[in-house]
């Protein structure tokens, strides 16, 4: 079991495959954000919002990108929806007592609303 969570933990994240497949299909996604230490946290480029605009203003060319894309903001919002009644069950049950591993629990799972998954999909949606 150990094996499998270390090896999940080295691997790209869904999000990084789906860049990976935005480079493959000639999109300027920097090599930055493509081949890169997958232990460490995401940071967001304007270049790869670059990326992604040009498969949303684009969508008949590159139909599967705009539709990964799609996907990904529904998995997203699917997410946003689980915290916030995560947090909200959780307050509602315990309080703001301390919570699992002595996380500052319901204030720790309002902080977690605010976290992007894909934030160059959401930010494009301004250039639009």
């Amino acid at each position: 079991m150990l094996a499998q969570v270390q090896a999940a933990f080295v691997a790209p994240s869904l999000y990084d495959q789906a860049l990976r497949l935005l480079a493959r299909r000639g999109l300027p996604v920097p090599q930055s954000h493509t081949q890169r230490d997958w232990t460490q946290g995401y940071v967001q480029s304007d270049e790869v919002e670059q990326a992604w605009l040009i498969a949303y203003r684009n969508p008949k060319q590159h139909f599967d990108l705009y539709q990964l894309g799609e996907e990904l903001t529904d998995l997203e919002d699917a997410v946003r929806l689980w915290r916030f009644r995560h947090v909200t069950t959780v307050e509602r049950v315990i309080g703001v007592k301390r919570g699992t591993g002595g996380t500052g629990s319901v204030s720790y799972l309002r902080k977690m609303l605010d976290v992007v998954l894909f934030p160059e999909i959401w930010k494009l949606r301004t250039a639009l």
